[in-house]
């Protein structure tokens, strides 16, 4: 199988194509970044896609970030992927940034429960804990700082994602200590490729996963609206 995959829901514009078959990734790109990824997407794709000498109806599955992550973000990649996918014919899959995160972790077969976390701001931040299986402990979830390190009673875990520091800082130095704290602005492009070929397109459906609303809301009433009436 070959799989196209993109990621733009933190701080990176990402693509790169698997094949499964070979067990290996045939081209990758990963542009960090914390703004642009509009208009840089597109390029990196074309790029990715002629470096692994592949026309767009070659590939079988598309596998995108759907979040948590930045809303113009996701916008951006899912959008990209659902257009890809509609005009090449093909399924199109969504994973999620934290699970993505986990996964660069629990391939290492390691025992310790891995904390994936990103930054959520004011203090908060989206995080799940799976075990080192990749069994899942705590569903994901948005919550303070303080809230995600006390749900974290499985010894000491292996931290991961762009929080990953934020919460070791925050860390209680009478309990068990982190065993590693990997704080990666972005997973990584490949493992989203692989979890894309493992998913079921039924139920992971290219849309937005979103653990809380956006920070900035429409007003009541449009500010020309309030302009007209006064």
């Amino acid at each position: 199988m070959l799989i196209l995959a993109i990621d733009t829901a933190l701080e990176a514009c990402a693509a790169a194509v698997l094949d499964t078959e070979a067990g290996q990734l045939l081209a990758q790109e990963s542009l960090l970044m914390k703004r642009g990824h509009a208009e840089a997407l597109m390029p990196v794709i074309a790029r990715v896609m002629q470096s692994a000498d592949l026309a767009f109806t070659s590939i079988d599955r598309i596998a995108v970030t759907v979040g948590p992550g930045s809303f113009t973000g996701l916008r951006v990649g899912i959008s990209a992927a659902r257009g890809l996918a509609l005009a090449a014919g093909k399924a199109a899959v969504g994973l999620t940034t934290l699970s993505a995160y986990a996964a660069a972790v629990v391939c290492q077969r390691k025992s310790a429960p891995v904390i994936s976390a990103i930054d959520a701001r004011h203090d908060h931040v989206y995080f799940q804990i799976v075990a080192g299986d990749g069994s899942q402990l705590v569903r994901p979830g948005v919550a303070s700082i303080d809230e995600a390190i006390a749900a974290s009673q499985f010894g000491a875990p292996h931290l991961v994602g762009n929080a990953a520091k934020i919460l070791a800082d925050r860390w209680p130095k009478d309990g068990p200590q982190p065993v590693a704290v990997d704080a990666q602005p972005a997973p990584d492009i490949g493992w989203v490729a692989w979890l894309g070929a493992a998913a079921d397109p039924e139920t992971n459906p290219a849309r937005p996963f979103y653990l809380k609303a956006p920070d900035a809301k429409p007003a009541a009433t449009p500010p020309l609206a309030q302009a007209a009436s006064s």
